[in-house]
């Protein structure tokens, strides 16, 4: 189990929020924490404490007027340091190769490869052809599904894309990641309904990756203390690697970095 580090940027800055207050409609967002560094500060201090495997996400629409200003920073902080982390928001086949020239590990999708409530497998296939299965990183984000307002009975989880504000009909379950695992390296799977709150992990969700398992998999989402990092390793079987995010003392959180570090390597 690896800790994966985090660089979320809004509106051009780093920030924590949470994720399902998340609207293009106004650029707005509720937020944990609005960092007075730049992204480049973050991506240098996960370099020298040896952090890899992570990633940067660009969380404006790329219509947006703040979209030149947060990929400006997400650029700085993969050329600080090539190849140790990844970048995802608003990547297609037409700009994945630049991302990856200026030194993203890989590159990580959703929205282009889900359009009205499906997979788009034409999308799909033009992104690996242009960059190839082993850069690309598919986030199955998702959200249980609900009625009225009600949860669903079953424990259902269907993929969410554009920055976690449209439900498709995608459920997140072994068939699905088995057909998608075919043009992927890894997955990133952010539980959206409990993004940035830190008030428990989505346990359904983790022990439906664990039990899939076929390749790496990064859980995000929930963890407000070390009980849940433990939870998610007895849960994951040791296989899902976790991202904490507004949690980090480094987010103005209450978890230090060193302790969050040390219960996912035990």
């Amino acid at each position: 189990m690896k800790f994966r580090p985090c660089i979320d940027i809004h509106n051009g800055k780093v920030k924590q929020i949470v994720g399902s207050t998340l609207s293009d409609k106004g650029d707005r967002a509720l937020e944990n924490f609005v960092a007075t560094k730049e992204a480049v500060f973050y991506s240098n201090m996960y370099r020298e404490l040896g952090l890899n495997g992570g990633h940067v996400i660009l969380l404006n629409a790329v219509d947006s007027p703040y979209y030149e200003m947060t990929k400006r920073q997400a650029l700085n902080a993969l050329m600080a340091n090539p190849g140790l982390l990844q970048v995802g928001g608003g990547i297609t086949a037409d700009n994945a190769k630049e991302f990856l020239d200026v030194g993203a590990s890989h590159v990580i999708v959703t929205s282009y490869v889900f359009k009205n409530g499906k997979v788009n497998f034409t999308n799909l296939k033009k992104l690996v052809k242009a960059v190839g299965k082993e850069k690309i990183v598919l986030d199955l984000s998702c959200k249980a599904m609900t009625k009225n307002g009600d949860l669903v009975q079953g424990n259902e989880y269907y993929v969410v894309t554009d920055r976690w504000q449209k439900m498709t009909e995608v459920k997140l379950c072994a068939e699905t990641l088995d057909e998608l695992s075919k043009y992927c390296d890894e997955f990133l799977i952010h539980a959206a309904d409990v993004e940035g709150k830190q008030a428990g992990i989505e346990e359904n969700v983790i022990k439906l990756l664990a039990d899939w398992g076929k390749i790496p998999i990064t859980y995000a989402g929930g963890v407000g203390n070390i009980s849940d990092i433990k939870k998610i390793r007895k849960l994951g079987k040791e296989k899902i690697d976790i991202t904490v995010g507004s949690a980090l003392d480094i987010f103005g959180g209450h978890l230090k970095l060193k302790e969050v570090m040390d219960a996912c390597s035990l």
